[in-house]
């Protein structure tokens, strides 16, 4: 089991797709657009923001907990389908999961009786993933890391309204906040091998040369973790070369 992670606008749902059909496995995405708690929470998100910034200190979003319960409920579903095989890939973690709820507490969307509910029941559910324990974690972490400014034009460019920091100024501090959570918590990942992808770097979305550096990247990876044959990785880079001289 391959899985994606990074901060929202990375690029991870497009190099999920990309990576499924070069490899040939099953893509699973993170539950979005099929999401009724997803605008909620960042319309709660703006509306506890103007109330604590208007002097209700104890003002939360009502949201955050139920929205993180809804993705860790989706993401585990999905996580016992792909680790039925190899190479299959999620385009998001769900070590990435307390990321959000640990934030959200410390801006004071969830209470602290909220966060150690989740924490007890992402660990429970970790727990109680199936087949043997070296399965639980996926073979190969991919991180791809943005900057800032390049989250932003990505967010722009797919249109969520509720995403977008000119309808709710106070997604500046979110997102920066998010940033800082998400350096934090790759250097401390240790679950799994890691791969970082620099996302500022690589345009692997519409730029075919970065695409192929990425791809190749993450298959010599896999080859050197016994994932990927040097056969297979041999004839994958022989059609590289054909859809770069085709561009």
């Amino acid at each position: 089991m391959i899985t994606l992670s990074g901060i929202i606008g990375s690029g991870k749902s497009s190099l999920t797709e990309i990576l499924s059909e070069e490899l040939g496995t099953k893509a699973f995405y993170e539950p979005v657009e099929d999401n009724p708690v997803l605008p909620l929470f960042y319309k709660g998100n703006e509306i506890a923001a103007k109330k604590r910034a208007a002097g209700d200190k104890e003002a939360t979003n009502p949201y955050a907990y139920l929205l993180q319960t809804f993705f860790l409920n989706r993401r585990f579903a999905m996580i016992k389908q792909a680790m039925q095989e190899d190479n299959n890939i999620l385009d998001r973690s769900i070590y990435e999961d307390e990321i959000f709820m640990r934030m959200n507490t410390e801006m004071g969307n969830a209470t602290d009786v909220e966060y150690d509910i989740y924490k007890s029941l992402l660990s429970n559910m970790m727990e109680e993933l199936p087949f043997a324990s070296h399965k639980k974690s996926p073979d190969l972490m991919i991180m791809i890391n943005v900057s800032y400014d390049t989250m932003l034009k990505r967010i722009e460019k797919r249109g969520r309204e509720y995403e977008l920091v000119e309808n709710d100024p106070s997604l500046v501090d979110y997102y920066h906040r998010l940033l800082k959570q998400y350096d934090i918590w790759r250097q401390e990942y240790d679950a799994s091998p890691m791969l970082v992808i620099d996302g500022d770097k690589y345009d692997f979305v519409t730029n075919m040369e970065d695409r192929v550096a990425v791809l190749e990247m993450i298959e010599q990876k896999l080859v050197d973790l016994g994932n990927l044959t040097a056969e297979k990785f041999a004839a994958l880079k022989e059609k590289h070369q054909i859809m770069l001289d085709q561009k």
